[in-house]
């Protein structure tokens, strides 16, 4: 049965050089680069069987080892994969839940990653052959590595195919899957401080003796243990690996077993009363636009990573800028702002996101300036709660309510700056954007240089016009508090004023532009 699933495997792999000629060209380069990969990182470790320091190599081993494993089990649930080989297939053929196991997870040894990774684990193998311990015991390691990430990848795939078959949870899990991204760089430029001429071997040590007592590490460090002479180490945490390895083998069992009797799960049909948000928002243009850009907003997983992104990115500045060594007073008052302008600039294609959809606004006749200022309302909600909130909080944290007005100033400027310039760039330069019900992280259908130039005007527009409010919010920090009054002046004037013209201008370039931006929905 088992060599019936391998030759199965084989024949999967086959099929994918009969595709067209691009693809296979394709596909020929990637395998090129893969393997080119791995002979580099494998003549890589065999050179260093020559060097005698034995404890950074375990270290770094340990380390670059838990990350490959990790990498196995998150690509497959946060990315999802397509699983030829899912066991559901085979529920007809009556096998044993036990053999149907073996097979499946026999079968994942044939594939590109498996290659790669045997390769490498086998440099691992010739790195610690330093004496006929050292070398059993890394062989022994390498096979429980080895079979540890194809389980654990068979396993976190059978997962995701069993909980992510609906395009809502896929959609969810992405977004989840970028957030856990966004925050990890943070830990990245962490790392990047360190001064790892003077303290990186520290450092390295430290994390590597957690993470080689993990079922992450324990594999990758036993045949450097042995080769420090800590043979009583070494045995426990070939035991520690070992075991974790018949755990996964267990949990891959039954989970086969699950599907096997667990159908594709398909998304529920919901029935709803009434008419949602088009009963909450007054009648009228306005109001009905408004109602489906917070059905949007709510729904939508285009909307969902816009809305995850704003409270990330100011994570994202703030730890760079702290470890450069500026004061966190001053830190303090950089999210609020920064977020106002994310939510701000969200709405510099809005129009391209309606897709075909927008054809309904021109043949029913709806004023520009009402489809300008229905899609701006749930933004304008969500903004005025972020300053009024964030604003507060900040003042609070910092216990100097000096600073409010000027928060409030910067905060509203760069938020009504953004939407008045967006309304302008959603009505005359629509670019292609992911279209609805397709992933967010899906590309467009066309890109260019609009794109670009569209975001720097929106981006760039919004900061010149927050300026004099920095400007007298730098004054009254540094100067005098009298000048705080004036950045909240200017700041929710100028904002006004960009909001107001914005929207009337916009309004003017959708009724002029209707045919043109229908023409430009149904091109992308």
């Amino acid at each position: 049965m088992v060599a019936q699933f391998l030759r199965l495997k084989l024949r999967l792999l086959g099929n994918i050089f009969q595709r067209s000629t691009w693809q296979v060209v394709g596909i020929v380069i990637g395998l090129i680069y893969g393997l080119g990969l791995a002979a580099l990182l494998f003549a890589s470790l065999v050179g260093l069987r020559f060097v005698d320091d034995v404890d950074t190599i375990r270290d770094a081993f340990v380390v670059a080892g838990s990350i490959t494993v990790l990498g196995f089990i998150v690509v497959p649930l946060i990315f999802g994969v397509d699983d030829t080989m899912d066991p559901r297939r085979f529920a007809l053929f009556g096998l044993p839940d036990r053999s149907l196991a073996i097979g499946l997870a026999v079968a994942a040894v044939v594939g590109i990653p498996a290659l790669v990774l045997a390769i490498v684990l086998l440099g691992t193998v010739v790195t610690w052959s330093r004496g006929f311990g050292e070398t059993l015991l890394a062989i022994l390691a390498a096979a429980i590595a080895f079979a540890t990430c194809l389980l654990l990848a068979r396993v976190a795939t059978g997962l995701a195919s069993l909980l992510l078959a609906t395009r809502r949870a896929r959609e969810l899990s992405g977004v989840l899957g970028l957030l856990l991204i966004v925050m990890a760089s943070p830990i990245i430029v962490v790392l990047v401080s360190v001064d790892w001429e003077s303290s990186g071997a520290e450092v390295m040590a430290s994390i590597a003796g957690v993470l080689s007592w993990t079922p992450f590490g324990a594999a990758f460090a036993v045949p450097g243990d042995a080769a420090a002479g800590e043979w009583g180490a070494a045995i426990v945490k070939f035991l520690i690996a070992a075991a974790s390895l018949v755990v996964i083998w267990f949990g891959w069992k039954s989970l086969v077993a699950k599907m096997l009797v667990t159908p594709g799960r398909e998304a529920s049909a919901k029935s709803y009363r009434g008419l949602g948000w088009f009963d909450r928002l007054p009648q009228g243009a306005a109001g009905a636009v408004a109602a489906r850009s917070f059905t949007y907003w709510f729904r939508d997983a285009r909307y969902w990573v816009s809305l995850v992104m704003v409270p990330i990115v100011p994570v994202i500045v703030m730890v760079p800028l702290s470890l450069a060594g500026v004061p966190t007073e001053y830190l303090w008052l950089i999210p609020v702002p920064l977020m106002c302008l994310f939510l701000g600039w969200s709405l510099h294609n809005d129009t391209a996101y309606d897709s075909t959809a927008v054809w309904l606004h021109v043949v029913s006749g709806v004023r520009g300036i009402s489809d300008r200022i229905g899609r701006l309302v749930p933004v304008l909600i969500a903004g005025v709660l972020v300053i009024g909130l964030g604003s507060a909080v900040t003042v609070f944290v910092l216990n100097d309510w000096r600073l409010l007005p000027s928060l409030l100033g910067v905060s509203t400027a760069l938020l009504l700056a953004g939407l008045g310039v967006g309304s302008i760039t959603s009505a005359r330069f629509p670019y292609p954007a992911v279209k609805p019900g397709d992933s967010p992280f899906q590309q467009p259908q066309a890109t260019g240089t609009i794109t670009a130039l569209v975001q720097s005007i929106t981006m760039i527009g919004s900061l010149l016009i927050a300026l004099p409010a920095v400007v007298f919010a730098a004054l009254g920090i540094l100067v005098d508090p009298a000048w705080h009054a004036a950045s909240f002046a200017s700041g929710v004037g100028l904002g006004l004023l960009v909001l107001v013209v914005g929207v009337m201008a916009g309004g003017r370039v959708f009724d002029r532009r209707g045919p043109e931006i229908v023409g430009a929905a149904i091109r992308a």
